[in-house]
């Protein structure tokens, strides 16, 4: 990844995933704690903790989302607690963060063509 280009649209997915997941937990910690000024301690925690492995993905250049990686790096505690978010929040991005939802889903029909293409083979995770 020596081009400067590649590493610059690296970058910039990295800091899109980091929004989109501050976002998530942000709208599951206003809607299910209840919280009106930002996270509560356990939410902030989530949040910095998904921000840690976003930070340190080593296949950022080439995954789509966490769920379709090969190597989970997530505790299994906190992929718990972040799938709870996902879950939650999701369906909800639409009304609340629209054009976030529509890249997302964007992205997840090209991720379910890619792997529709290369069906034929055993496990396709990376």
């Amino acid at each position: 990844m020596a081009d400067p280009m590649t590493r610059r649209r690296v970058e910039a997915k990295r800091e899109r995933e980091k929004a989109v997941v501050s976002r998530m937990i942000a709208l599951y910690c206003r809607k299910q704690h209840r919280t009106k000024d930002g996270l509560c301690p356990r939410c902030a925690e989530l949040a910095a903790y998904a921000r840690r492995r976003v930070d340190s993905c080593p296949f950022m250049e080439s995954k789509t989302f966490c769920s379709n990686c090969r190597t989970h790096c997530y505790r299994s505690d906190m992929r718990e607690r972040i799938r709870t978010v996902m879950r939650f929040s999701g369906p909800r991005m639409i009304l609340y963060h629209p054009v976030m939802a529509a890249r997302h889903m964007a992205a997840a029909l090209a991720e379910k063509r890619r792997m529709k293409g290369t069906a034929g083979s055993c496990n396709q995770k990376r």
